[in-house]
């Protein structure tokens, strides 16, 4: 394999996490048959193939399962050595590579902004994940260096910093008679049809935690994995649904969805920056860590200002914290 380039490794690397041709080559922004020509003039130096194509669906072979353990120690030792060049360069130039979960597409690009404004020299790749256990595989696999999201990982040495609350509440459509109370008891949402996220997203947790602390099971008539599907289906009276609320603010301000208060609610979680704990964060990774930490929480605030002070909803206990 002594012939294999770079560009050949990142391709299959590409790949390999997305068991499919076309999904890696809208990631790499390349076109489908410039990834299969990659591909094939890296199974032509390895001289084995490296994906079964005979099924429907493109797997690994056992020999694709090994060059891709040592194609991401490769990928890994790049990075690092760009790393180690950044450094000397100073925060003038430099890369900074970040994941974020679904949710936090609603605020994560315009935060970067304000950052790429102070720091115009830095060439930031965003990677959004539909999902926490995504992101993860990013941060193992060395591609990103930072990750935005509300439960940092349990089984992976990581360094996950709090920045700002996370709260969760109620959403309908706005002809529903809950937009119309005072204030929705805890109880009457037994007689609702919920429309849900996947198990294991973060927005399903906090609905199950709310569930739990009132001993209730919700009726699920409807289960999505994205938000911007669960929002159409609530406008259109589908059902309800428990949301980040950091995800319907614009609806909200034009009164296209409504987030009445609730008994127990918000449940209040929390965004977390988060990098992997071994590695040494470059000085773009490290300049965007610390903006996180340091403008995050103002900048949520001001920007979507339902639900992030939970003493704004009178008369409510005080919202339960996610840890």
């Amino acid at each position: 394999m002594k012939n294999a380039t770079l560009r050949q490794l990142r391709v299959f690397s590409a790949v390999a996490r997305h068991l499919s041709f076309a999904r890696a080559a809208q990631e790499l922004k390349l076109t489908a048959p410039a990834v299969s020509m990659q591909i094939k003039e890296l199974e032509t130096e390895v001289g084995l193939p490296l994906f079964d194509r005979s099924s429907r669906k493109v797997s690994l072979t056992m020999v694709g399962e090994y060059v891709l353990a040592y194609a991401q120690r490769v990928l890994a030792a790049m990075r690092d050595a760009e790393d180690m060049v950044a450094r000397f360069r100073g925060l003038k130039t430099g890369v900074l590579d970040v994941a974020m979960v679904s949710t936090a597409k609603y605020f994560l690009p315009r935060l970067l902004a304000q950052f790429r404004d102070e720091h115009p020299g830095v060439e930031v790749r965003l990677r959004a994940a539909s999902n926490r256990e995504e992101v993860v595989a990013l941060m193992r696999e060395g591609a990103v260096e930072l990750a935005i999201m509300g439960r940092p990982p349990k089984n992976w040495p990581s360094r996950a910093e709090p920045f700002a609350m996370h709260p969760h509440g109620l959403v309908t459509c706005v002809e529903h008679p809950f937009a119309r109370a005072e204030r929705v008891p805890a109880r009457a949402l037994l007689g609702e049809g919920f429309i849900v996220r996947e198990p294991g997203s973060g927005t399903r947790a906090a609905l199950d935690e709310f569930m739990e602390a009132y001993q209730m099971t919700p009726r699920v008539v409807m289960q999505m994995s994205s938000n911007e599907a669960i929002k159409q289906a609530v406008m259109a009276g589908m059902g309800v649904a428990l949301l980040s609320l950091h995800t319907v603010g614009l609806e909200l301000d034009h009164q296209l969805i409504a987030a009445p208060e609730t008994e127990g609610l918000p449940v209040m979680r929390r965004w977390h920056v988060v990098n992997t704990h071994a590695k040494t964060l470059s000085p773009a990774a490290e300049a965007f860590r610390y903006f996180v930490l340091e403008r995050g929480e103002a900048f949520l605030a001001k920007h979507f200002a339902h639900g992030n002070d939970p003493l704004q909803f009178a008369g409510q206990p005080r919202a339960r914290t996610a840890r």
